[in-house]
């Protein structure tokens, strides 16, 4: 209830501060699991996307958030969940997996941190690992102009992609795959 209050606030705020558009919002499946991926810039990035999406979406979220007592709060209530960055958080990816194979829509940025530019970063290899033990379509996400403060924010919403489902990829695949999720993102950028 509170926080289906506060996405409604929130989306007002981005409509008439930040002349808030959704671009692509068809190419969202109204169900099933759903790997939903994108380009970090800004704390804004999860906000806008959240706020475009009908369904709920859980992301995964840096541990240290959950340490912040009142952005603890605000987190928890959107239904983000943690993960340590240091390590390869096995609990962050079975809480991702169970999510999805329950028909759920997770998000996370495939950079693992903020750009400081507007270059993409190197992606880490736990989206497309993700994707292939899911099985779930992964839909590109990609936000602009979330870094200034009163720039238009646009989200652009990319086709699904379907990768074939398997227990275990080599790390040449992961790449692979990784690297077709960051071309996709980086063209919805330039539509």
């Amino acid at each position: 209830m509170i926080f289906s209050l506060l996405k409604a606030i929130v989306r007002l705020v981005l409509l008439v501060l930040r002349r808030w558009e959704i671009k692509g919002m068809e190419n969202l499946p109204a169900t099933g699991g759903l790997l939903l991926v994108a380009n970090h810039v800004s704390y804004w990035d999860p906000v806008a996307i959240i706020c475009a999406c009908k369904r709920q979406v859980f992301f995964m979220a840096k541990s240290e958030l959950f340490k912040i007592p009142l952005i603890s709060y605000a987190v928890r209530s959107s239904g983000a969940f943690p993960v340590r960055r240091d390590v390869t958080d096995r609990n962050a990816v079975r809480t991702a997996l169970r999510l999805l194979q329950a028909g759920e829509v997770v998000g996370l940025f495939p950079e693992g941190t903020r750009s400081k530019s507007e270059e993409m970063l190197k992606p880490h290899l736990g989206a497309a690992m993700i994707a292939l033990k899911a099985g779930t379509p992964v839909v590109p996400v990609a936000v602009s102009g979330t870094r200034g403060v009163f720039s238009k924010i646009t989200v652009y919403v990319g086709r699904p992609i379907h990768f074939q489902s398997v227990t275990k990829a080599t790390k040449a695949e992961l790449e692979s795959i990784s690297d077709r999720i960051m071309t996709e993102i980086s063209q919805l950028l330039r539509s």
